[in-house]
Protein backbone atom coordinates (compact mmCIF):
# COMPACT_ATOMS: atom_id res chain seq x y z
CA UNK A 1 0.00 0.00 0.00
CA UNK A 2 2.72 2.47 1.16
CA UNK A 3 5.48 3.39 -1.49
CA UNK A 4 8.85 1.31 -1.13
CA UNK A 5 10.60 4.17 0.29
CA UNK A 6 9.22 4.15 3.76
CA UNK A 7 10.33 0.87 4.27
CA UNK A 8 13.88 2.46 3.71
CA UNK A 9 13.33 4.39 6.69
CA UNK A 10 12.03 4.58 10.85
CA UNK A 11 11.06 7.19 12.75
CA UNK A 12 14.05 9.32 14.66
CA UNK A 13 15.47 7.20 17.38
CA UNK A 14 15.93 10.19 19.25
CA UNK A 15 12.37 11.70 18.65
CA UNK A 16 10.87 8.39 20.20
CA UNK A 17 12.87 8.83 23.00
CA UNK A 18 11.70 12.26 23.29
CA UNK A 19 7.90 11.09 22.88
CA UNK A 20 9.17 8.13 25.24
CA UNK A 21 10.13 10.51 27.98
CA UNK A 22 6.74 12.66 27.66
CA UNK A 23 4.52 9.90 27.85
CA UNK A 24 6.03 8.49 31.15
CA UNK A 25 5.60 11.82 32.36
CA UNK A 26 1.75 12.23 31.50
CA UNK A 27 1.58 8.94 32.99
CA UNK A 28 3.13 9.60 36.14
CA UNK A 29 6.25 7.83 36.39
CA UNK A 30 9.11 9.65 38.31
CA UNK A 31 11.98 9.86 35.23
CA UNK A 32 14.62 12.58 34.90
CA UNK A 33 14.54 13.11 31.07
CA UNK A 34 17.77 13.11 29.65
CA UNK A 35 17.15 12.97 25.75
CA UNK A 36 17.07 16.51 24.52
CA UNK A 37 18.22 17.78 21.63
CA UNK A 38 18.00 21.03 22.94
CA UNK A 39 19.12 23.54 25.71
CA UNK A 40 16.15 24.40 28.06
CA UNK A 41 16.24 28.57 27.68
CA UNK A 42 14.50 31.57 27.55
CA UNK A 43 15.17 33.16 24.12
CA UNK A 44 17.76 35.80 23.21
CA UNK A 45 16.36 39.51 23.78
CA UNK A 46 17.48 40.48 20.13
CA UNK A 47 15.41 37.41 18.86
CA UNK A 48 12.55 38.36 21.11
CA UNK A 49 12.31 42.17 19.54
CA UNK A 50 13.05 41.19 16.02
CA UNK A 51 10.22 38.81 15.78
CA UNK A 52 8.13 41.22 17.51
CA UNK A 53 8.95 43.98 15.27
CA UNK A 54 8.40 41.53 12.11
CA UNK A 55 4.86 40.87 13.58
CA UNK A 56 4.36 44.44 14.52
CA UNK A 57 5.61 45.85 10.78
CA UNK A 58 2.52 43.18 9.05
CA UNK A 59 5.70 40.92 7.89
CA UNK A 60 3.47 38.17 6.23
CA UNK A 61 4.19 37.25 2.80
CA UNK A 62 6.72 35.19 0.68
CA UNK A 63 10.36 35.31 1.34
CA UNK A 64 12.73 34.11 -1.49
CA UNK A 65 12.54 30.73 -1.48
CA UNK A 66 15.69 30.37 0.08
CA UNK A 67 15.32 33.10 2.60
CA UNK A 68 15.70 37.08 2.38
CA UNK A 69 17.79 38.68 0.69
CA UNK A 70 18.87 40.86 3.76
CA UNK A 71 19.54 37.38 5.94
CA UNK A 72 21.75 35.85 3.32
CA UNK A 73 23.61 38.68 3.11
CA UNK A 74 24.74 38.63 6.99
CA UNK A 75 25.46 34.91 6.65
CA UNK A 76 27.52 35.30 3.88
CA UNK A 77 29.07 37.66 6.12
CA UNK A 78 29.28 35.10 9.05
CA UNK A 79 30.27 32.00 6.89
CA UNK A 80 33.26 34.68 5.02
CA UNK A 81 34.40 35.54 8.31
CA UNK A 82 34.67 31.67 10.11
CA UNK A 83 35.80 30.34 7.06
CA UNK A 84 38.45 33.10 5.99
CA UNK A 85 36.81 32.38 2.19
CA UNK A 86 34.64 34.93 0.47
CA UNK A 87 31.09 33.94 0.27
CA UNK A 88 28.39 35.23 -2.22
CA UNK A 89 24.64 35.64 -1.15
CA UNK A 90 24.36 33.05 -4.09
CA UNK A 91 26.14 30.48 -2.15
CA UNK A 92 23.92 30.61 0.68
CA UNK A 93 20.68 29.22 1.79
CA UNK A 94 17.63 29.51 4.32
CA UNK A 95 16.48 26.21 5.21
CA UNK A 96 13.77 25.06 7.72
CA UNK A 97 16.02 23.93 10.24
CA UNK A 98 19.43 22.53 9.40
CA UNK A 99 17.97 18.96 9.16
CA UNK A 100 16.50 20.35 5.97
CA UNK A 101 19.70 21.87 4.39
CA UNK A 102 20.88 18.42 4.85
CA UNK A 103 18.10 16.60 3.04
CA UNK A 104 18.45 19.20 0.37
CA UNK A 105 22.35 18.78 0.20
CA UNK A 106 21.54 14.39 -0.30
CA UNK A 107 18.73 15.37 -2.28
CA UNK A 108 21.12 17.51 -5.06
CA UNK A 109 24.65 14.96 -4.73
CA UNK A 110 23.77 11.93 -4.21
CA UNK A 111 22.24 10.12 -7.29
CA UNK A 112 20.63 6.13 -6.87
CA UNK A 113 23.62 3.83 -6.49
CA UNK A 114 26.13 6.05 -4.86
CA UNK A 115 27.87 5.51 -1.43
CA UNK A 116 27.87 8.46 0.99
CA UNK A 117 30.61 7.34 4.49
CA UNK A 118 29.33 8.19 7.65
CA UNK A 119 31.43 8.07 10.68
CA UNK A 120 29.56 5.86 13.40
CA UNK A 121 28.18 6.38 16.04
CA UNK A 122 26.26 8.96 13.81
CA UNK A 123 23.09 10.92 13.73
CA UNK A 124 20.43 8.81 12.84
CA UNK A 125 18.86 11.32 9.89
CA UNK A 126 22.35 11.55 8.38
CA UNK A 127 21.73 7.93 6.85
CA UNK A 128 18.33 7.93 6.85
CA UNK A 129 18.78 11.07 4.40
CA UNK A 130 21.05 9.27 2.39
CA UNK A 131 18.66 6.44 2.08
CA UNK A 132 15.96 8.60 0.44
CA UNK A 133 18.16 10.14 -1.72
CA UNK A 134 18.63 6.54 -3.01
CA UNK A 135 22.60 6.45 -2.02
CA UNK A 136 24.16 3.51 0.30
CA UNK A 137 25.27 4.79 3.90
CA UNK A 138 28.69 3.14 4.68
CA UNK A 139 29.77 3.55 8.41
CA UNK A 140 33.02 3.40 9.33
CA UNK A 141 33.02 2.54 12.96
CA UNK A 142 35.19 4.82 15.48
CA UNK A 143 35.24 3.40 18.37
CA UNK A 144 38.89 1.78 17.89
CA UNK A 145 39.92 5.27 17.40
CA UNK A 146 38.40 7.04 20.08
CA UNK A 147 35.48 7.96 18.21
CA UNK A 148 37.44 9.89 15.86
CA UNK A 149 37.39 9.42 11.92
CA UNK A 150 40.40 9.07 10.62
CA UNK A 151 41.39 9.57 6.89
CA UNK A 152 43.07 6.34 6.40
CA UNK A 153 39.90 4.17 7.97
CA UNK A 154 38.07 6.26 5.72
CA UNK A 155 39.80 5.76 2.29
CA UNK A 156 39.63 2.13 3.14
CA UNK A 157 36.16 2.26 2.72
CA UNK A 158 35.73 4.69 -0.30
CA UNK A 159 34.75 2.61 -3.43
CA UNK A 160 34.48 3.47 -7.76
CA UNK A 161 31.14 4.42 -5.95
CA UNK A 162 31.35 6.94 -3.12
CA UNK A 163 30.44 10.38 -3.59
CA UNK A 164 30.58 11.98 -0.54
CA UNK A 165 31.79 11.81 3.18
CA UNK A 166 29.69 13.28 6.14
CA UNK A 167 31.86 14.86 8.52
CA UNK A 168 30.05 16.30 11.95
CA UNK A 169 32.13 18.18 14.67
CA UNK A 170 31.69 18.45 17.30
CA UNK A 171 29.90 15.44 16.59
CA UNK A 172 26.32 14.20 17.72
CA UNK A 173 26.42 11.98 19.61
CA UNK A 174 30.01 11.65 20.84
CA UNK A 175 31.10 15.13 21.71
CA UNK A 176 34.17 14.35 19.70
CA UNK A 177 35.72 17.57 18.66
CA UNK A 178 38.10 16.70 15.24
CA UNK A 179 41.85 18.46 15.07
CA UNK A 180 42.84 19.85 12.75
CA UNK A 181 45.02 17.01 11.62
CA UNK A 182 42.39 14.65 11.13
CA UNK A 183 40.13 17.37 9.00
CA UNK A 184 42.92 18.74 7.18
CA UNK A 185 43.17 14.32 6.31
CA UNK A 186 39.60 14.04 5.29
CA UNK A 187 40.45 17.35 3.14
CA UNK A 188 43.06 15.55 1.32
CA UNK A 189 41.20 12.82 0.89
CA UNK A 190 38.27 13.95 -0.58
CA UNK A 191 40.72 16.50 -3.12
CA UNK A 192 42.36 12.93 -4.16
CA UNK A 193 39.48 10.72 -4.96
CA UNK A 194 37.12 13.90 -5.94
CA UNK A 195 34.73 13.36 -3.17
CA UNK A 196 32.24 15.79 -1.88
CA UNK A 197 32.31 17.02 2.29
CA UNK A 198 28.74 17.02 4.04
CA UNK A 199 30.45 19.55 7.08
CA UNK A 200 27.54 19.93 9.63
CA UNK A 201 29.50 22.25 12.55
CA UNK A 202 25.51 22.77 14.47
CA UNK A 203 27.73 22.61 17.58
CA UNK A 204 30.50 24.77 16.53
CA UNK A 205 29.93 27.23 19.35
CA UNK A 206 30.17 24.33 21.96
CA UNK A 207 33.40 23.11 22.24
CA UNK A 208 34.90 22.92 25.74
CA UNK A 209 38.58 21.18 27.31
CA UNK A 210 40.60 24.00 25.92
CA UNK A 211 39.56 22.58 22.33
CA UNK A 212 38.71 25.20 19.08
CA UNK A 213 35.93 24.52 16.40
CA UNK A 214 37.64 24.13 12.81
CA UNK A 215 35.89 24.74 9.96
CA UNK A 216 37.39 22.16 6.83
CA UNK A 217 37.02 25.11 4.01
CA UNK A 218 39.52 27.39 6.30
CA UNK A 219 41.96 24.99 7.27
CA UNK A 220 42.03 23.52 3.32
CA UNK A 221 40.59 26.52 0.78
CA UNK A 222 40.77 23.99 -2.20
CA UNK A 223 37.71 22.10 -0.44
CA UNK A 224 35.85 25.58 -1.04
CA UNK A 225 33.95 24.19 -4.43
CA UNK A 226 33.88 20.77 -2.63
CA UNK A 227 32.16 21.37 0.68
CA UNK A 228 28.39 21.95 1.54
CA UNK A 229 28.46 23.88 5.39
CA UNK A 230 25.40 23.30 7.31
CA UNK A 231 24.87 24.77 10.18
CA UNK A 232 21.63 26.60 12.00
CA UNK A 233 20.75 28.05 15.18
CA UNK A 234 18.85 25.49 17.02
CA UNK A 235 21.71 24.60 19.25
CA UNK A 236 23.67 27.98 19.50
CA UNK A 237 20.29 30.40 19.84
CA UNK A 238 18.30 27.75 22.15
CA UNK A 239 16.10 28.12 19.15
CA UNK A 240 14.70 24.19 17.85
CA UNK A 241 11.28 25.08 17.56
CA UNK A 242 11.96 28.43 15.29
CA UNK A 243 13.40 25.93 12.78
CA UNK A 244 15.91 28.11 11.24
CA UNK A 245 18.83 26.51 9.51
CA UNK A 246 21.11 27.18 6.39
CA UNK A 247 23.96 25.91 4.10
CA UNK A 248 27.03 27.69 2.20
CA UNK A 249 27.67 25.83 -0.97
CA UNK A 250 28.96 26.66 -4.47
CA UNK A 251 26.39 28.46 -6.64
CA UNK A 252 25.44 25.89 -9.01
CA UNK A 253 24.30 23.83 -5.63
CA UNK A 254 22.10 26.44 -4.19
CA UNK A 255 20.77 26.85 -7.31
CA UNK A 256 19.81 23.26 -7.30
CA UNK A 257 18.56 23.58 -3.67
CA UNK A 258 16.49 26.84 -4.75
CA UNK A 259 15.22 24.59 -7.27
CA UNK A 260 14.20 21.70 -5.18
CA UNK A 261 13.04 23.74 -1.99
CA UNK A 262 10.66 25.77 -4.30
CA UNK A 263 8.62 22.09 -4.51
CA UNK A 264 8.77 21.10 -1.16
CA UNK A 265 8.88 24.17 1.75
CA UNK A 266 9.17 26.84 -0.37
CA UNK A 267 10.99 29.40 1.99
CA UNK A 268 11.14 29.19 5.67
CA UNK A 269 8.98 31.02 8.21
CA UNK A 270 9.50 34.64 7.48
CA UNK A 271 9.23 35.91 11.47
CA UNK A 272 11.67 33.30 12.54
CA UNK A 273 14.16 34.83 9.43
CA UNK A 274 13.41 38.51 10.40
CA UNK A 275 14.09 37.35 14.16
CA UNK A 276 17.56 35.70 13.54
CA UNK A 277 18.60 38.61 11.14
CA UNK A 278 18.10 41.04 14.02
CA UNK A 279 19.95 39.20 16.10
CA UNK A 280 22.66 39.19 13.46
CA UNK A 281 22.72 42.85 13.53
CA UNK A 282 22.37 43.90 17.08
CA UNK A 283 23.68 41.18 19.00
CA UNK A 284 27.20 42.04 21.07
CA UNK A 285 27.42 37.96 21.80
CA UNK A 286 26.64 38.30 25.30
CA UNK A 287 23.50 35.90 24.99
CA UNK A 288 25.77 33.22 23.68
CA UNK A 289 28.33 33.75 26.02
CA UNK A 290 25.38 33.03 28.81
CA UNK A 291 24.47 30.21 27.09
CA UNK A 292 27.35 28.45 27.01
CA UNK A 293 28.86 29.55 30.64
CA UNK A 294 25.64 27.87 31.50
CA UNK A 295 26.48 24.89 29.84
CA UNK A 296 30.06 24.82 31.06
CA UNK A 297 28.70 24.70 34.37
CA UNK A 298 25.99 22.01 33.94
CA UNK A 299 28.69 19.91 32.44
CA UNK A 300 30.70 20.16 35.28
CA UNK A 301 28.23 19.16 37.96
CA UNK A 302 27.60 16.17 35.03
CA UNK A 303 31.19 14.88 35.38
CA UNK A 304 31.62 15.07 38.82
CA UNK A 305 29.03 12.57 39.38
CA UNK A 306 29.91 10.46 36.52
CA UNK A 307 33.47 10.72 37.70
CA UNK A 308 32.59 7.97 40.52
CA UNK A 309 32.38 5.38 37.28
CA UNK A 310 34.72 2.70 37.54
CA UNK A 311 33.29 0.02 35.23
CA UNK A 312 32.94 1.85 32.28
CA UNK A 313 35.15 5.21 31.26
CA UNK A 314 33.37 8.50 32.38
CA UNK A 315 33.31 10.68 29.05
CA UNK A 316 35.27 13.32 27.40
CA UNK A 317 32.32 15.49 26.37
CA UNK A 318 34.63 17.79 24.70
CA UNK A 319 31.96 19.18 22.38
CA UNK A 320 28.22 19.82 22.00
CA UNK A 321 26.00 19.02 25.33
CA UNK A 322 25.78 15.42 25.56
CA UNK A 323 27.63 13.03 27.54
CA UNK A 324 28.05 9.75 25.61
CA UNK A 325 28.71 6.61 27.18
CA UNK A 326 30.15 3.69 26.08
CA UNK A 327 28.66 0.14 27.68
CA UNK A 328 30.26 -2.32 26.22
CA UNK A 329 32.77 -3.21 28.72
CA UNK A 330 30.03 -3.50 31.26
CA UNK A 331 27.91 -6.29 28.99
CA UNK A 332 31.46 -7.58 28.23
CA UNK A 333 31.66 -8.98 31.87
CA UNK A 334 28.20 -11.41 31.15
CA UNK A 335 29.65 -14.71 29.29
CA UNK A 336 30.24 -14.53 25.78
CA UNK A 337 29.16 -11.67 23.70
CA UNK A 338 25.32 -10.83 22.98
CA UNK A 339 23.28 -9.35 19.98
CA UNK A 340 23.04 -6.07 19.21
CA UNK A 341 18.86 -6.55 20.21
CA UNK A 342 19.69 -8.06 23.87
CA UNK A 343 22.06 -5.52 24.07
CA UNK A 344 19.48 -2.49 23.59
CA UNK A 345 17.24 -4.29 25.63
CA UNK A 346 19.92 -4.63 28.56
CA UNK A 347 20.51 -0.61 27.92
CA UNK A 348 16.48 -0.14 28.99
CA UNK A 349 16.89 -1.77 31.22
CA UNK A 350 19.18 -0.07 32.89
CA UNK A 351 18.01 3.17 31.94
CA UNK A 352 14.11 1.63 33.60
CA UNK A 353 15.84 0.78 37.02
CA UNK A 354 17.53 4.33 37.46
CA UNK A 355 14.19 5.86 36.26
CA UNK A 356 16.06 7.60 33.75
CA UNK A 357 15.07 8.64 29.84
CA UNK A 358 18.09 9.00 27.42
CA UNK A 359 18.87 8.14 23.74
CA UNK A 360 20.04 4.74 23.46
CA UNK A 361 23.13 4.13 20.90
CA UNK A 362 21.11 2.13 18.65
CA UNK A 363 19.51 4.87 17.22
CA UNK A 364 23.21 6.23 16.46
CA UNK A 365 24.36 2.50 15.15
CA UNK A 366 25.65 1.50 18.59
CA UNK A 367 23.43 -0.82 20.60
CA UNK A 368 25.82 -0.79 23.68
CA UNK A 369 26.33 3.49 23.66
CA UNK A 370 24.11 5.86 26.04
CA UNK A 371 23.48 9.64 24.64
CA UNK A 372 22.86 11.68 27.52
CA UNK A 373 22.04 15.65 27.60
CA UNK A 374 22.46 18.03 29.63
CA UNK A 375 21.10 20.88 27.85
CA UNK A 376 18.45 20.46 30.73
CA UNK A 377 18.40 21.95 34.42
CA UNK A 378 20.97 21.72 36.41
CA UNK A 379 19.70 19.80 39.12
CA UNK A 380 17.88 17.53 36.60
CA UNK A 381 21.55 16.79 35.21
CA UNK A 382 22.93 16.17 38.86
CA UNK A 383 20.11 13.54 39.77
CA UNK A 384 19.99 11.80 36.74
CA UNK A 385 23.85 11.08 36.39
CA UNK A 386 23.59 10.14 40.22
CA UNK A 387 20.90 7.42 39.46
CA UNK A 388 22.92 5.73 36.46
CA UNK A 389 26.31 5.38 38.13
CA UNK A 390 24.75 4.05 41.30
CA UNK A 391 22.70 1.19 38.64
CA UNK A 392 26.14 0.90 36.31
CA UNK A 393 28.32 0.00 39.38
CA UNK A 394 25.42 -2.34 40.68
CA UNK A 395 25.27 -4.00 37.33
CA UNK A 396 24.44 -7.78 37.63
CA UNK A 397 24.12 -10.67 35.02
CA UNK A 398 20.44 -10.40 36.14
CA UNK A 399 19.75 -7.77 33.54
CA UNK A 400 20.81 -9.47 30.59
CA UNK A 401 18.43 -12.70 31.29
CA UNK A 402 15.55 -10.08 31.80
CA UNK A 403 16.73 -8.82 28.41
CA UNK A 404 16.70 -12.43 27.36
CA UNK A 405 13.50 -13.30 28.87
CA UNK A 406 11.68 -10.10 27.21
Amino acid sequence: MLADRTRLIAASGTAKARAAAKAAGICGQATIDLTAGEIWSDLSPTIREGALDAVRSGLNRYSDTIGSLDLRLELARKVSHDTGQTYGCDEIAVTTGAKQALFNAAMVLLNPGDEVIIPAPYWSTFPAQALLAGARPVHVDTKPTGFVARAREIEAAVTDTTRAIVVNTPNNPTGTVYDTATLSAIADLALRRDLWIIFDECYATFVHNGLTHHSIVALVPEMRSRTVIVNGFSKSLALTGWRIGYLAAPKAVVAAVAALQSHTTSNPNVIAQQAVLHHLIHDDGSFETQLQERLKATREIGLEELARLTRIAPPRADGGFYFYLDLAPLLGTTNGTISSQMARATVDGLLARAGVAAVTGHAFGDPTGLRLSYGVDAHLVKEGCARLVTQIERFEEILISEAINS
